[in-house]
């Protein structure tokens, strides 16, 4: 595993290479951006945040997304990262950015590895696993939005993880304008 983190036309970079669709690349610019902006802010209130992995990570999240477009995108993207030599703060962040996270009970019934966390455990797999929460494709869209629609989808704990991000990253974040 490489320690060196890519730069942004790097990462941008790899997912054309990995063939990733343009609404894909839409998508992971545009959590990438909120992703960023929202790691930046929080920088600036004195919390420690990379907002360089942030950045790389948001960029990177849905590169699995260029084999399947299932749940198991996260397992697909996180191999292409290795395979591709980037940091396990990267790799992580592609993991585990699925949803608010997924159980290890629900991994093992999706039949992923055994023993991996696929919750979001850093602020920065946090930040990026929210940030692509309030992205339908390419636009921000306010959290009740998207709560509304994984309720349809997901069972009740599954959204409530959605919301504790929610509920997490916004109190960091404080009164914003």
């Amino acid at each position: 595993m490489n320690d060196k983190l890519p730069s942004r036309e790097q990462a941008l970079k790899l997912l054309y290479e990995s063939r990733c669709s343009p609404e894909v690349i839409g998508h992971c610019r545009a959590v990438a951006k909120l992703a960023t902006e929202t790691a930046q802010t929080l920088k600036a209130k004195g919390i420690n945040v990379d907002a360089e992995i942030v950045e790389i990570g948001a960029i990177l999240h849905d590169i699995g997304r260029s084999k399947t477009h299932s749940v198991h995108h996260a397992i697909v993207g996180a191999k292409i990262a290795e395979s591709a030599g980037l940091p396990n703060s990267v790799v992580s962040i592609i993991k585990r950015h699925v949803g608010g996270g997924i159980t290890s009970s629900e991994a093992e019934k999706l039949g992923w590895p055994r023993g991996a966390v696929y919750v979001p455990l850093t602020l920065e797999e946090k930040i990026v696993s929210y940030a692509d929460k309030l992205i339908a494709k390419s636009k921000q869209v306010p959290i009740e939005v998207t709560i509304k629609e994984l309720s349809r989808d997901l069972k009740p704990e599954a959204v409530e993880r959605v919301r504790k991000l929610h509920e997490e990253i916004n109190a960091l974040l404080g009164d914003q304008p």
